[in-house]
């Protein structure tokens, strides 16, 4: 009796954890029932049902005690209730969910003592999913819902559709994101008198962008902040510029890129180099690096000075580097990824790491979101790579294969290579004779490339989220957690 009465404790004083958790500014954790652009985080069940705990893997281990995260069951990958689903028809990907800390305690207490505890009842048998339902249910509409579905550690199948909570980053930062472009717009048109550059500059700041950068930079700012100051992750005015100015020097990359590349199409509409001439358009993507200068000059910290002006150096390095190719395949793969990291990454990475030098924070610190950002920044391109070969036109906002179109051997390509070695000469000739195209994106399809891709892309996320982790709990620390999630899930 002392034991079971023991587990009560133990799994009340959990809930209980979970539940104040739960409140967060602007209703930001709420039930995905009514979802909005962002991610989940699963507590427990559903998408990324729970393994049998007899396995675990050092690698995803909690350094803070208690149980390592999820491990995914081979037939609950990726899994989505409806079959139709592109995240359904994915499954067969490694998935590893990291979750809170507190939801992870309240979860494993949950499973091993329901059995033992009068205020659970269980439902269903060791060949279906277990419903284990709360007989003394919260009181408080804003926690979560006591109703869980969990797969059988039996069969280890998936469990069914349940209620599950979504950390939003979004609306998290409504308040920080609201006037970002109108802020944008607002430099630019100030410093020209010049009507037809003001045009072409702020073209790609019209609000149909993702904000990723922006939001990523604030999201590290403001958990930085708190895990130096328990009692404030209030977000610095100069931390603020350096999202803005992320956002700026990216949409210059875009203008820049769709000049080199001549692209017709960008975010669903006419890129910036169909509209307007193509030396016109180049000067204004100077323009707006020279704005985003004058903000880096305006923050008046050298530190800070140095890491923001290494983007700028490498997103030139990077674009070069992507004229050219290796010869062998090994050479190939790591000056893919150098360039990656160049044209991609280091703008994320060293935003972030510069946040978090405004706010003081010591080298430890600022290492660990250099880190984070650039392995978001990594699995996103990875991503972005990815999807140029199963997204259709219209989801991307631009044309697929346009990679191979301009000639270029991304990562897919360069795993398909070594199921299908007669891509080598292809790459090297960068797809310039009849049917190259054609047949590349069909051997890419054929071999596991794309598999490869999206692993690579997960193992940066999963990353990403343990060096979150390591961070003080805040509903910024969490977000941080769920961008993982946005990254590797999106379908644009």
């Amino acid at each position: 009796m002392a034991c079971v009465s023991s587990s009560r404790r133990v799994c009340a004083r959990a809930q209980e954890k979970l539940c104040q958790l739960l409140v967060v500014k602007n209703n930001a954790v709420r039930p995905l029932s009514s979802p909005s652009a962002g991610g989940t985080v699963v507590l427990s069940g559903g998408r990324y049902a729970p393994f049998a705990a007899r396995k675990y893997s050092s690698q995803v281990s909690s350094s803070k005690g208690g149980y390592a995260p999820w491990l995914p069951s081979a037939s609950a990958i990726f899994y989505n209730p409806d079959p139709g689903s592109p995240r359904h028809q994915l499954n067969g990907f490694l998935t590893l969910s990291r979750t809170i800390s507190s939801a992870r305690q309240f979860s494993t207490a949950f499973r091993a003592e329901s059995e033992y505890s009068h205020n659970y009842s269980k439902s269903g048998s060791v060949v279906t999913s277990p419903k284990y339902s709360c007989n003394k249910p919260c009181t408080n509409t804003t926690h979560h819902s006591c109703i869980r579905t969990y797969s059988s550690v039996h069969t280890q199948q998936p469990a069914g559709p349940v209620r599950e909570i979504q950390v939003d980053p979004y609306l998290l930062l409504e308040d920080d994101l609201k006037y970002i472009y109108d802020d944008i717009r607002k430099l630019l048109l100030q410093a020209s008198s010049q009507m037809e550059l003001k045009t072409i500059s702020s073209y790609y700041f019209d609000g149909q962008g993702k904000a990723l950068r922006p939001m990523v930079v604030m999201l590290m700012a403001r958990a930085v902040n708190y895990h130096m100051n328990k009692e404030s992750g209030n977000l610095l005015e100069r931390q603020r510029q350096i999202a803005i100015f992320a956002e700026m020097v990216h949409s210059a990359s875009l203008v820049h890129d769709d000049v080199i590349d001549n692209s017709d199409f960008r975010r669903g509409k006419p890129s910036v180099n169909v509209l307007f001439n193509h030396k016109r358009v180049t000067m204004a993507g100077d323009y707006i690096l020279a704005i985003a200068s004058i903000i880096i000059a305006g923050l008046k910290n050298d530190d800070v000075t140095i890491i923001l002006c290494q983007i700028l150096t490498d997103l030139v390095q990077g674009e070069f580097m992507q004229l050219g190719s290796k010869e062998t395949e090994n050479e190939r793969f790591a000056h893919y990824l150098t360039k990656t990291y160049r044209k991609t990454a280091s703008l994320i990475a060293n935003t972030l790491k510069g946040a978090a030098v405004l706010a003081g924070a010591e080298e430890s610190l600022s290492e660990l979101a250099f880190q984070y950002g650039r392995n978001i920044g990594l699995a996103f391109q990875l991503v972005d790579d990815l999807l140029d070969f199963v997204s259709s036109a219209e989801q991307m906002g631009k044309p697929t294969a346009a990679d191979l179109k301009l000639g270029l051997a991304t990562a897919p390509v360069l795993f398909a290579c070594e199921k299908f070695p007669e891509l080598n000469p292809m790459i090297m000739r960068r797809f310039q004779e009849p049917g190259d195209v054609e047949r590349a994106f069909e051997l890419v399809h054929k071999s596991h490339g794309l598999e490869q891709t999206r692993f690579l892309a997960r193992k940066h996320c999963i990353e990403a989220i343990r060096l979150a982790q390591e961070m003080a709990d805040s509903p910024y620390q969490k977000a941080l957690c769920v961008v993982s999630d946005l990254v590797i899930n999106r379908m644009k």
